[in-house]
């Protein structure tokens, strides 16, 4: 099965929205074993939506159209995909009573444009929207289907979830599995030529490898009569890769990060710990935070951007900072040796580094960071160098904070 997608949107075209959804897409229908072979963008004009469309329908079985499905007048995909079709627009009671009640749940009147929404092509399946107004559609001709779907994320996500994902998996009639392993510290050249001959050697399972700030996926997926055979297919693989890549491992939960598999450590040792973050300014605490419960253990957090921050909250001596400089192992480890004492905290992580793009120097160039974590006095320090902007190199910094955290916890407690 092949299919294409559409993102439709003169925001998209103009960069000012980035097209985070068709990276989803894609990728969900890498899961399901359907090929994609094309992706395009669209602006909010009928004529040239109606002929991208037919481009995709004639050499593609499914086409996701994401967007266009709102109230105004420029919200043209639905009524661009029925003309095509020749499928007539008619109200859905159902969805408008679900429209109603969107409205009265967020505190809103409903326009009259918001009406619009109601009317659904003849003969299309369709998908309630949980987190918004419109409502996706699922639109079959023969061999073709047309999915469309709402713009929004939070509101495409859910519903490719509940209502897509089960229909193309009975058309695939096939049982698709997948098992994700998250790996830390290691990078995506190393991991991809240490599986070289796993990717390469095998059709199904497949094994495939994505990279991004900091870790690495490793995503293996067979395809079977039913589940439990695929699944017997994928267990040798996912066992030869724990045994290649061993603690570096954090998880083979797909919706586990790097962060929740620290805090969780955190939680199940009942550590307390504090952030005393420089050149990060507060991104490491940030990522923390994200987890749900994290206030157990997490006490509280310093920014320390100047030299006199670091000197007045966390204890810097200033004969450090003068003879090393603020970037450096010796203030990086009284960050974190201060930082732990003043919070009383069994564990301290501090980040001090040069995020550029100005400052650095031949003996310390932007994008070197040091790294210490304090626990329970034990005292370990790392010297990175990353590169890129000044974004990247902050986020890969505060990736390598959390595997230092991981480590040092894994490094002290038998587990």
């Amino acid at each position: 099965m092949v299919a294409e997608i559409i993102s439709v949107g003169t925001e998209l075209l103009l960069g000012n929205t980035v097209n985070t959804n068709a990276a989803y897409l894609a990728e969900q229908c890498a899961r399901l074993g359907i090929c994609v072979y094309y992706q395009s963008v669209v602006g909010d004009n009928e004529e040239r939506l109606a002929a991208t469309i037919r481009l995709a329908l004639g050499r593609s079985d499914v086409v996701f159209l994401g967007g266009g499905l709102g109230p105004t007048e420029d919200d043209l995909t639905k009524e661009t995909a029925a003309k095509l079709f020749g499928h007539a627009l008619v109200e859905d009671e159902h969805t408008r009573k679900r429209i109603a009640a969107y409205f009265e749940r967020i505190g809103r009147e409903a326009t009259e444009n918001n009406w619009k929404q109601a009317l659904v092509p003849e003969q299309a399946i369709i998908l309630d929207n949980e987190n918004g107004s419109a409502p996706g559609l699922i639109m079959e001709e023969g061999e073709k289907t047309l999915i469309l779907l709402p713009g929004p994320p939070m509101e495409m996500i859910p519903m490719f979830q509940g209502g897509v994902f089960p229909y193309l998996s009975d058309k695939v009639g096939e049982a698709i599995v997948s098992k994700v392993l998250k790996i830390c510290q290691v990078g995506e050249s190393r991991v991809e030529q240490e599986l070289k001959d796993l990717i390469h050697g095998c059709e199904n399972p497949t094994i495939a490898t994505y990279a991004k700030t900091g870790e690495v996926t490793v995503r293996v997926t067979a395809r079977a009569k039913t589940e439990s055979e695929a699944k017997k297919l994928i267990k040798p693989y996912v066992r030869q890769i724990k045994f290649r890549f061993g603690r570096n491992i954090y998880t083979t939960d797909e919706q586990v990060e790097l962060e929740d598999a620290v805090a969780a450590l955190l939680k199940q040792q009942n550590l307390t710990f504090t952030t005393v973050e420089s050149c990060t300014g507060g991104l490491l605490a940030g990522r923390l935070v994200n987890v749900p419960g994290i206030s157990g253990v997490f006490k509280q957090g310093y920014v320390t951007y100047s030299n006199k921050a670091k000197r007045r909250l966390v204890g810097v001596k200033k004969d450090t900072l003068t003879a090393n400089g603020a970037v450096s192992e010796k203030t990086a480890r009284e960050m974190a040796k201060g930082a732990a004492l003043r919070a009383g905290c069994d564990m301290a992580v501090a980040v001090t580094g040069i995020a550029g793009p100005d400052g650095g120097t031949p003996e310390k160039p932007v994008g070197l960071v040091y790294i210490a974590c304090s626990l329970r006095g034990k005292v370990t320090v790392r010297k990175c160098q990353f590169f890129g902007s000044r974004r990247k190199i902050r986020e890969s910094a505060v990736s390598a904070a959390l595997a230092l955290m991981r480590d040092c916890i894994l490094e002290n407690f038998e587990l």
